[in-house]
């Protein structure tokens, strides 16, 4: 069991940055690869960027990559999304989620924290 927090999410005009970060309980943190996730009103929800358990691996989703950095600090059982150049179009509800493999796919990802609203004004 795996048990997940959000933090950072808020209001931000569009060209600026927001950095939010994910704590987790316990020390299995290390074993589980950790995805971040968005779900804009009306939409589905969609797959942000993603982690290995080592750190070594990385994905970003084409609409973020080169604006989104992703990053883990196992001592403290967290990982953090800087989040630069927000448009409009980023506001959504962010989620951190865990899984055992790395991954893209939403539903390799087993524990999910509640959510961070991120609102990006024009």
């Amino acid at each position: 069991q795996v048990q997940l927090v959000e933090s950072g999410g808020g209001l931000v005009q569009a060209g600026g940055s927001l950095r939010l970060s994910c704590a987790a309980s316990g020390r299995s943190f290390s074993d589980y690869a950790m995805g971040w996730l968005r779900q804009a009103p009306g939409k589905e929800r969609e797959f942000v960027a993603a982690i290995s358990a080592s750190g070594g691996r990385k994905y970003y989703a084409d609409s973020v990559k080169g604006r989104f950095a992703l990053s883990r600090d196992s001592a403290e059982n967290t990982v953090a999304l800087q989040m630069n150049s927000l448009k409009p179009e980023d506001t959504a509800v962010y989620y951190c989620a865990a899984g055992p493999y790395f991954g893209q796919v939403k539903n390799q990802y087993n524990y999910w924290g509640r959510g961070t609203q991120v609102t990006v004004s024009s």
